[in-house]
């Protein structure tokens, strides 16, 4: 595959959509092309927003189709006790007639903490999808803004790309190929402060390339680090940085 050949998989890698030795190749190539760098981070925030326009959501009409296939469905009916038995229970206040009650009630109690779990979980589920469409927009939102500035750098093995929006005052970092951390560690994102270092955020060690929104205001910032930190990370770094970049200006 020629060099000409891998300037043109950025997409595709942006995307995902490359494997095995074709994906090695052109991250060997990424590491000193800043050209793929560039596009490679263009076409992420572009795939972020595709990815937003072609939310789906259900058809009224399939709840209309679930409650009526509900009513198809075959209960199984509670054996019915001899109509004398249930009369002398109805007298004395006991036998089938209290059971019958207390298992009704029982079942109710069941019933209705199975359905309070189960809006819970439905809550739950909600705001996560709420959560996740918001981290989208804002990563796709710094890296499509119309005052977007980059500078990459050789990382770990692969490459960075520092996106930063001055009137979003947001950063992306964008990893591309990096080499996983030690078994148990994780890579820590830091604003530089004058001589200061703010945590910006944790990326996710179980992957070589991605889009991570630094968390925090960029503030001023002069530049960030990269450093290995124990998994869930440090109060301040403890290692030396795997990478220094200077906010783009």
């Amino acid at each position: 595959m020629t060099t000409t050949d891998l300037h043109t998989l950025a997409s595709a890698y942006a995307v995902h959509a490359l494997h095995g030795q074709e994906r090695a190749a052109f991250e060997r190539h990424l590491v000193d092309c800043d050209a793929c760098e560039q596009e490679v981070a263009e076409f992420t925030a572009t795939a972020g927003r595709l990815a937003l326009a072609s939310t789906v959501r259900a058809r009224p009409v399939m709840r209309e189709q679930v409650l009526q296939r509900i009513t198809t469905v075959r209960q199984v009916s509670p054996r019915a006790a001899p109509l004398e038995r249930v009369r002398r229970g109805a007298l004395r206040g006991g036998g089938p007639v209290r059971w019958a009650l207390a298992a009704s009630v029982a079942a109710a109690a069941a019933f209705g903490g199975t359905a309070v779990w189960q809006y819970e979980r439905a809550q739950d589920a909600s705001r996560a999808a709420a959560q996740t469409q918001r981290h989208v927009e804002d990563v796709a939102g710094v890296l499509a803004a119309p005052d977007a500035k980059s500078r990459s750098a050789k990382v770990a093995g692969g490459a960075g790309t520092l996106v930063v929006s001055a009137s979003r005052e947001r950063a992306v970092f964008v990893a591309s190929g990096m080499s996983a951390p030690p078994r148990g560690k994780v890579y820590q994102l830091w604003f530089a402060d004058g001589g200061k270092m703010r945590s910006a955020g944790l990326m996710n060690p179980d992957r070589s390339s991605q889009a991570v929104l630094m968390q925090g205001a960029v503030d001023g910032a002069s530049g960030i680090g990269i450093t290995v930190e124990p998994a869930g990370g440090s109060k301040q770094p403890t290692s030396t940085p795997v990478a220094l970049l200077g906010v783009p200006t």
